[in-house]
């Protein structure tokens, strides 16, 4: 079967105004530039740094802020620290409007190393928080939107998510998680070649109506839809970080419009190869005309 391939960015429609948020986690993480990653006992030396508070939920938020040109609801959690304080004051700057809980957990921190070819190799430090159902966040605000994004939250939180129009959401929230709510998701979106957002048919008791298993340059695959095609490269990577979330922004804003299945993964391919194409998660996301 031939693949689904994307439309030009120019032959999609225009977005209608909509009513979208993110529910999801943030870590604070160092971006360094090194020609390849370090052997073990070397030393490099590496001059392109910066500090940025990043995550599937910030970065998911923010591509989505730039698509509808909205500030973006961001349902999350931060410990209240210097570090986490700081990603609050950076995110607002993105264009997102925050709802925290605060944490006395410190807030993750995270580095990330891009090679000389714009690949990503992460490393964690520490608990990744989460916003809950519990938590005393405006949660009502979800239960007039056309389409919510989820990274991180519990059983409860997700309940509270379903009541959106479209809810989609990546594995990493844990299957485990998705079970114990007992929703079914319009979409789960997630790296088909990532041991940590592995899904398989049967996993979840109420399947998503759509699954995406993305392959990076060779596109992905559809469940039900088969294979679909990546948008051509005119450069090199600079930074392969943010790509994935931010395909998912995408393809989320578009279901929520109530675009079609092709237009909806052209919208989230070309999201997703912007963001190849600069620095850090947010150097070059996707920025898309509305009605």
């Amino acid at each position: 079967m031939e693949p689904l391939h994307p439309l030009p960015l120019e032959a999609l429609p225009a977005l209608p105004p909509l009513a979208l948020a993110v529910v999801g986690h943030v870590e604070m993480v160092s971006f360094i530039g090194v020609a390849h990653l370090p052997a073990a006992g070397e030393i490099l030396h590496a001059d392109d740094f910066c500090e940025l508070p990043a995550g599937g939920g910030s970065v998911v938020a923010v591509q989505m802020a730039r698509l509808t040109g909205q500030r973006l609801p961001f349902f999350t959690a931060l410990g209240n620290d210097t570090i986490g304080r700081r990603a609050a004051e950076a995110l607002e700057g993105l264009g997102l409007e925050l709802h925290i809980a605060w944490r006395e957990t410190p807030t993750r921190r995270g580095i990330t190393f891009i090679d000389a070819g714009g690949e990503r190799t992460i490393t964690v430090i520490g608990e990744r928080l989460m916003p809950t159902g519990t938590d005393g966040l405006p949660w009502q605000r979800l239960a007039g939107a056309d389409g919510v994004f989820v990274t991180a939250t519990d059983a409860g939180g997700l309940r509270l998510a379903r009541r959106a129009r479209v809810l989609a959401a990546t594995p990493r929230v844990r299957l485990p998680t998705l079970n114990a709510a007992g929703v079914s998701l319009d979409a789960l979106i997630g790296s088909a070649t990532d041991p940590g957002e592995t899904y398989s048919p049967g996993d979840l008791d109420a399947a998503p109506r759509l699954r995406i298993g993305t392959e990076a340059e060779r596109g992905g695959v559809l469940d039900p839809g088969g294979r679909y095609a990546a948008v051509p490269r005119q450069g090199p990577v600079l930074d392969a970080y943010g790509a994935g979330d931010s395909f998912a922004a995408g393809v989320t804003t578009a279901l929520a419009a109530g675009w079609g299945l092709q237009q909806a993964i052209s919208l989230g391919a070309h999201c997703g190869a912007a963001c190849l194409d600069g620095r850090g998660p947010y150097a070059s996301q996707l920025r898309l005309r509305r009605r």
